[in-house]
């Protein structure tokens, strides 16, 4: 019961003190109590409770006047209480005009204890998310870095000002940018600094899932709903309940699917397949894509309502070359926390290639950094910092940052009056050769999702066969 959360009941009359204090204690919390809104504010000032509970009619000092002290910056008080309100039946109105002034939650007499109970939880869950908010902002003003995003760059400090923000919030969140920017980073820092933290965050990508089965993924389906249906499956909404749901390469969703998807993000309510009733949903829902959400619109491949749905707030992931003065910051945290991983004790970087990681253009993004710098600190021995020796023979040999244009003997080579369709045909199987035909790697770095890497080969190969001989 040490860290269980401190609450302080403020109320004049003994016996719906003694109740009050009673039933609490009985919920695992620890309790104070006080009989006036004086005494009431000299135990908050030595105490510190998480929340508290006062009436709002006492003797000295009345309950709206123990929420103004208490609510005042230099009183001392933690910032972060949480003030309940118990309210006679006529005094509805003062309590609704304390919310405006910074009160939680009010309660009528007699209280409800399941009313009473759901808010104190909720009240310290708020609590502790806020708490740990502040901690992600004095950490970030301090080194830079938020949850596990790193960069001191005014890009990245744009993006965690308003990660910061939005993150306690039930808002949907559009996340975009290319492939390996950090899109499932973000979406886990917004659910690391929400209320709803202890709960699942569930990442699905819509991508990788076969067109057959994506709704049974994400809804759930009865036995016998569908060939193979064998057991009841829940849905990756059912796993994510209270949490966070993340659809990762949202623009590969079938648009069929979306529709569904729609109703369920509008009306809260999902139905298993082949159920025949629905049931509530209680989950955040963000979405990533790495294609412009606007042309996939255009293209048809985004429902167009869907996406204003989804897009309340927007937060687009630069590509690293756009904020390379962040990566000694980054490979600093990455070397520290594939030491962790892996038990190593490598002591740092060499300046040298330090230099040629600045000077390279990173097509993977930060994806592909992590990739280099877990390879290179398994190589590299305890003690010593990384070199040279430890990065790929392969590394550098896209282009480089400060190669000078048609230097890089990589480039593709485009003809004025190619058609668009040809170049990125030319593009994709220049990449392709480049990866040894790596179609996982190569679509990292053109991109695109592995499916539509997939798509456009087809297309090619289709073309070879529709030729004459």
């Amino acid at each position: 019961m040490q860290n269980a959360a401190k609450v302080l009941i403020v109320e004049d009359e003994p016996h719906a003190l003694l109740g009050l204090a009673e039933l609490i204690s009985g919920w695992g919390y620890r309790t104070e109590t006080a009989r006036d809104g004086i005494e009431g504010w000299e135990k908050a000032l030595a105490w510190e409770p998480a929340i508290v509970i006062t009436d709002l009619k006492m003797p000295r000092l009345d309950g709206i006047g123990l929420l103004t002290k208490l609510a005042e910056e230099e009183s001392g008080i933690n910032s972060h209480i949480a003030v309940v309100l118990l309210t006679a039946q006529g005094s509805i109105q003062v309590a609704v005009d304390a919310m405006k002034l910074g009160a939680y939650d009010f309660l009528q007499k007699p209280v409800d204890a399941a009313r009473l109970r759901t808010i104190l939880a909720n009240a310290t869950r708020q609590r502790e998310t806020a708490i740990e908010l502040e901690v992600a902002r004095r950490r970030l003003r301090e080194t830079g870095l938020l949850g596990s995003m790193v960069g001191t760059s005014k890009a990245m400090r744009e993006i965690f000002a308003l990660i910061e923000q939005i993150a306690p919030s039930n808002v949907s969140v559009l996340i975009t940018g290319e492939s390996g920017t950090g899109k499932e980073m973000v979406a886990r820092t917004l659910h690391d600094l929400s209320p709803r933290k202890p709960q699942p965050f569930v990442a699905v990508n819509c991508a990788a899932i076969p067109e057959t089965l994506i709704e049974s993924e994400l809804f759930g389906h009865e036995k016998g709903s569908f060939t193979g249906a064998v057991d009841r499956r829940a849905g990756c909404f059912e796993l994510a309940s209270g949490g966070t749901l993340l659809l990762d390469e949202l623009g590969d969703m079938p648009v069929g699917t979306q529709a569904k998807l729609l109703r369920v993000l509008e009306e809260r309510k999902l139905r298993r397949l082949g159920a025949r009733t629905e049931q509530d949903v209680d989950v955040r829902v963000l979405a990533a894509t790495n294609r412009d959400p606007e042309d996939a619109v255009a293209q048809g491949h985004l429902r167009p309502d869907l996406y204003y749905r989804l897009n309340v707030f927007h937060i687009h992931m630069p590509p690293l070359r756009e904020h390379i003065e962040d990566l000694p910051a980054m490979v600093d945290a990455m070397v520290r926390e594939m030491n962790q991983k892996h038990g190593r004790k490598v002591s740092g970087v060499a300046a040298s290639i330090l230099d040629r990681m600045m000077a390279y253009s990173w097509p993977g993004n930060a994806r592909e950094l992590r990739n280099t710098i877990e390879r290179a600190v398994i190589l590299c021995p305890d003690g010593a910092p990384l070199d040279a020796g430890h990065l790929s023979p392969a590394f550098g040999r896209s282009q480089a940052l400060a190669a000078p244009a048609g230097s890089d003997a990589s480039a593709v080579p485009v003809r004025v009056g190619i058609t668009v369709n040809e170049a990125e045909r030319l593009l994709i199987l220049r990449t392709l050769e480049a990866t040894g035909q790596n179609k996982t790697r190569a679509a990292e770095i053109l991109g695109v999702s592995l499916k539509t890497l997939h798509n456009k080969l087809k297309e090619y190969s289709q073309l070879r066969e529709d030729q004459p001989a």
